[in-house]
């Protein structure tokens, strides 16, 4: 381990993968444990178009007696190399080897309970590896406004999945275009409308690219979701109230997810698995520990509550 870039006492240390089509491949585990030594962790997964830096996040879970490690998956934020694509895969089980090798890491570091906490695409990712995994090879998952489809009208998800799939055989690092107004970014970087300061290199207001490769990966996942998985261990889903729906800006992106449609979230919830509690946070952002104050403090109380009852006992 040595110092992250948040400093100390953030640890980080680099997980070497297997070489793919554009060449060496990394991800990076970062580390902040408690004063005092904790037989608990929780394991963060960013969502897409990010990466790792919300210290408050893991300042709750080190007061609730968790260990704290983040995963920058490969080609993103820490992890990004000068040669890769920012963001790409072909498949996400791409994404397990790091995962699998992050859980035994922590294990290694004699943690007995574990959770997964993972964010928007973390949160799809971190689904379909655990039931890939046998469905109870963690403790715990929390699901901060998870990627589980893609924010557009029914018909434009169905036929544009077809047009997606043909030809992303063809053309994977094709771009799609896309609406992105960043809404979102605006509402979160302090030198715009928001309170967080981070690295715009690694987590721009507008979003990387939307290659088409990495559409049909997540469009796949989406899918298998979306026929049931098997989950066993409790499982938390939270996201906001309500869907940002402006084509302009207004201050009300503030209050609501400017990302993804939460009724999708609450539609597909039920596919997980049997041991679900489903919280809607009225104000809430996209990622909910980055909302306004009200919403980010009932977003810490429920997933304090949910670790009290089923993981932390």
């Amino acid at each position: 381990m040595e110092t992250d870039i948040l400093g100390a006492p953030y640890e980080q240390r680099i997980i070497t993968l297997p070489d793919d089509n554009e060449g060496a491949v990394v991800a990076t585990l970062v580390r902040r444990l408690a004063d005092q030594p904790s037989k608990r962790a929780v394991l963060y997964l960013h969502g897409w178009n990010d990466y790792f830096f919300q210290t408050h996040l893991a300042d709750f879970y080190l007061d609730a007696g968790f260990d704290f490690y983040a995963i920058d998956l490969r080609k993103y934020g820490r992890s990004l190399l000068a040669h890769q694509t920012p963001n790409f895969i072909s498949s996400i089980s791409d994404y397990f080897p790091e995962i699998d090798e992050a859980v035994r890491l922590i294990r290694e570091d004699g943690h007995e309970t574990v959770v997964v906490n993972g964010h928007s695409t973390g949160g799809l990712i971190s689904s379909l590896w655990l039931h890939a995994r046998g469905g109870d090879a963690v403790d715990g998952l929390f699901l901060n406004s998870p990627f589980f489809d893609i924010n557009a009208p029914w018909l434009v998800r169905r036929a544009g999945g077809v047009v997606v799939s043909g030809l992303a055989g063809a053309r994977p690092y094709a771009t799609m275009r896309v609406s992105s107004r960043g809404f979102y970014g605006r509402s979160l970087h302090v030198e715009h409308d928001g309170e967080w300061s981070y690295n715009l290199e690694w987590k721009p207001i507008n979003s990387f690219p939307v290659y088409l490769g990495w559409l049909k990966a997540i469009r796949r996942g989406q899918q298998r979701l979306h026929a049931g998985l098997s989950i066993k261990v409790p499982t938390l889903v939270a996201c906001s109230d309500a869907t940002y729906r402006q084509t302009t800006w207004t201050d009300a992106a503030h209050d609501a997810d400017a990302v993804l449609d939460v009724d999708h979230i609450v539609r597909w919830t039920p596919k997980l698995g049997r041991h679900i509690t489903l919280v809607r946070i009225p104000g809430g952002k996209h990622d909910l520990t980055l909302s306004r104050p009200a919403a980010r403090e009932q977003t810490f109380a429920e997933l304090g509550r949910w670790l009290g009852a089923y993981v932390a006992a």
